[in-house]
């Protein structure tokens, strides 16, 4: 079973309709007492600011019993967009400390290296440049998914980058340590390459 937390930051309905078609298990966790053992992995889902949706999880009271279950128990988590964001140790849209679970700080796309005539947010369709991982089995080379964002995270790591797109420079956008993952792109807005992204999540 999947546990989609729900701490108000994030389209939850989304992810549960997806999981529902493809007949797959979720929850929504939006207390301690939804957290059971049959929970295996855990999505992160985020938008907004950085600061508003780390503050909005802390005052959720989840963090303590989600960073047993993750930190200590090794369940998998899938942070997107905000949520892959939140897994660094900061950024620099805030002054809130994120979560520190993946080696890496959260910086503004330089807008003097776009050419778009709508700078920020990123915002649309873009091709991602992958390395074979399950998380994106079957899905194609330059596969196109759905961005929304005006922050990248900033890998500290190199082999901890399973995905890179090209926005003004090239930034990492899918990232992986053990059984932490995260994804700046929106699977859930994303269709069949989206669909598919979340059945290998519940398959690793």
């Amino acid at each position: 079973m999947i546990g989609i937390i729900d701490y108000g930051v994030g389209n939850i309905k989304a992810f549960e309709n997806i999981y529902k078609r493809l007949g797959i298990s979720c929850i929504r966790v939006n207390s301690v007492c939804d957290i059971n053992s049959e929970i295996k992995k855990y999505i992160l889902p985020g938008v907004g600011s950085f600061d508003h949706a780390m503050n909005k999880l802390r005052a959720s009271g989840l963090l303590p019993t989600l960073e047993v279950e993750i930190i200590n128990k090794k369940k998998d988590v899938l942070g997107i967009c905000v949520g892959m964001q939140m897994l660094a140790h900061s950024s620099e849209e805030g002054n809130s400390p994120g979560l520190g679970w993946i080696e890496g700080e959260v910086k503004k796309l330089d807008v003097n290296k776009l050419n778009q005539k709508t700078h920020l947010p990123h915002m649309g369709w873009n091709s991602i440049n992958k390395i074979e991982d399950p998380l994106f089995h079957n899905i194609p080379e330059e596969a196109r998914f759905y961005f929304l964002h005006s922050y990248y995270f900033e890998n500290k790591v190199n082999s901890n980058c399973m995905a890179s797109v090209v926005y003004g420079d090239k930034f990492c956008c899918a990232v992986n340590t053990n059984n932490i993952y995260g994804v700046q792109f929106h699977p859930e807005k994303s269709h069949d390459n989206g669909i598919q992204l979340l059945k290998n999540y519940s398959n690793i």
